[in-house]
């Protein structure tokens, strides 16, 4: 992603997810965490509140919070988060004294999709250690690729060079937790974030606005980069626990 990050922004308003994923993602990780019914979860960077009703449902006499960084993504999660979600600006890690996991916990479930690489799996979970009640898990997903990361790969993930499933397990280890459940977000999933922005990115390009034409172009040529690498790249998704 290049250029003004407010004419990204302006692209992505209004998409009912920021990234890959489906509810079915949540309730499989709520699951193999045992998360209790009466259990008190997080959604860190919750984006537009897609995963937040999957959560409640995980949790019916439990309670829900989700942050997000970017504020307008928290107010679009107020619209469609079910009633007694605790919302708020924060950050995976806490900076510029806003709430992170810690603060805002301990947690029975601290869900997180596609973020936590932003900070880093070692940063992130040393912080969030803090941030479990006791028998509390982390569930995540993070980018991988199926084979030795490539060129190819590498530019999709703007330069990361991400690993296989076994280096994004060593990567865990080596952070002091053990992997209780590992699965991968599916093509569906990747579906339910491409096709609302490219149907977004159809709508705002036949308005001709100048300013939004690079987001335009990199939204469009991403989606068919991903097409054309998958499976060589996916979404792994993990719900670990402090060792």
């Amino acid at each position: 992603m290049s250029g003004d990050m407010s004419a990204f922004f302006a692209l992505h308003a209004g998409l009912p997810r920021q990234g890959p994923g489906l509810a079915s993602d949540v309730a499989w990780a709520c699951a193999a965490a045992g998360t209790p019914p009466d259990g008190v979860v997080c959604d860190a960077a919750c984006g537009p509140g897609a995963d937040l009703a999957p959560l409640a449902a995980a949790v019916p006499e439990g309670r829900v919070t989700g942050f997000d960084l970017h504020l307008p993504f928290v107010a679009e999660a107020a619209l469609v988060a079910p009633v007694g979600t605790r919302l708020c600006r924060g950050a995976l890690v806490s900076r510029d004294g806003l709430p992170d996991p810690v603060s805002l916990g301990p947690f029975d479930l601290i869900w997180c999709a596609g973020a936590v690489y932003f900070e880093g799996i070692g940063a992130v979970l040393d912080h969030w250690r803090h941030a479990l009640r006791p028998g509390g898990a982390v569930a995540f997903s993070h980018p991988l690729t199926t084979g030795a990361p490539d060129g190819e790969t590498r530019r999709f993930w703007e330069g990361g060079a991400f690993g296989d499933d076994d280096a994004l397990d060593a990567e865990i280890a080596a952070a002091g937790w053990g992997v209780v459940a590992r699965s991968r977000v599916t093509p569906e999933g990747w579906a339910a974030y491409y096709e609302p922005l490219l149907a977004r990115a159809k709508r705002l390009k036949a308005a001709d606005i100048p300013d939004l034409r690079l987001p335009i172009e990199e939204a469009v040529q991403e989606a068919a980069d991903y097409a054309r690498l998958a499976p060589r790249v996916t979404y792994g998704l993990r719900v670990v626990r402090p060792v």
